[in-house]
């Protein structure tokens, strides 16, 4: 575990499926992560290692399993338990939110209100001037969802509409999660954007994470990410493509280094005294 570098050391991965990015970032995270004392937010007080920044290149992320199995000599649990992404795609792929809830990252992408300005001083008109784009998409109560005088945007249909309907070659296909308004959160999003590229018949995700848990989050985030992916390559009419996944704080807590450690290959003793 290193903590004397000097300046920022982007590190980069290229792998083949989603549970080979996960081993292979578990294992660099152990060779190159930092050890550091998180000041605030999540566990602080707690230790992690965390890279400076990491870009992962997965070139086959619809090949399954898409969650990672951790071989059973070790007679450890998975990061992630096979009937998660169950309970788990609702949140990334539908607007509910629960109580108590500031928001959920399908919030932010399916059902997020329109705010330009002041609400009040436009009509669904002047609001349909400003916003909109294509006019067609005004109708479509699957992108622009209409309640009780508010209205609320779809990014994925959105997303799905302008692939189908306006050609594949723009760069504003961007499912956004963040706004300013989270730097006052207790617990701003993670995720902070789904970025799309459609190239040579195929849709690609370029996924940023701010902050992202490299035991659990990680393989359960680009899972869940790799189904609406497929989903909306299948809607859009293309196949199925890449993912590049970037952070600039994918980290494993302290509280995993032992298991991290043992299937890399070091038993739990040698770690230990290696401490």
């Amino acid at each position: 575990m290193s903590t004397t570098n000097i300046g920022l050391k982007p590190i980069f991965i290229e792998a083949t499926t989603l549970p080979d990015a996960w081993f292979q970032a578990v294992y660099k995270c152990l060779e190159s992560g930092r050890d550091f004392t998180i000041d605030r937010g999540s566990y602080a007080g707690e230790k992690r290692l965390e890279f400076d920044f990491i870009s992962i290149h997965i070139k086959k992320p619809g090949e399954l399993p898409l969650l990672p199995q951790i071989p059973g000599q070790y007679n450890l649990p998975n990061p992630v338990a096979d009937d998660y992404l169950t309970d788990y795609l609702p949140y990334l792929m539908t607007g509910e939110v629960k109580p108590g809830e500031s928001y959920t990252y399908g919030q932010r992408i399916c059902r997020y209100p329109i705010h330009i300005g002041d609400p009040t001083t436009y009509s669904s008109k002047e609001l349909e001037d400003i916003v909109i784009q294509d006019r067609e998409v005004w109708e479509n109560r699957k992108i622009i969802i209409e309640e009780s005088g508010r209205y609320f945007i779809n990014q994925m249909e959105l997303c799905i509409w302008t692939y189908k309907n306006r050609g594949h070659r723009n760069n504003q296909m961007v499912l956004q999660v963040a706004h300013p308004a989270d730097m006052v959160l207790i617990d701003p999003p993670c995720l902070r954007l789904i970025d799309t590229r459609i190239q040579d018949g195929r849709l690609n995700f370029i996924i940023y994470f701010r902050s992202w848990d490299l035991w659990g989050g990680f393989p359960a985030n680009l899972a869940a990410m790799q189904m609406m992916k497929e989903y909306i390559a299948s809607e859009v009419g293309v196949e199925d493509g890449e993912i590049i996944a970037v952070s600039k704080g994918l980290h494993l807590y302290n509280y995993v280094w032992e298991l991290a450690e043992c299937i890399r290959g070091k038993s739990i003793e040698e770690f230990r005294k290696g401490k």
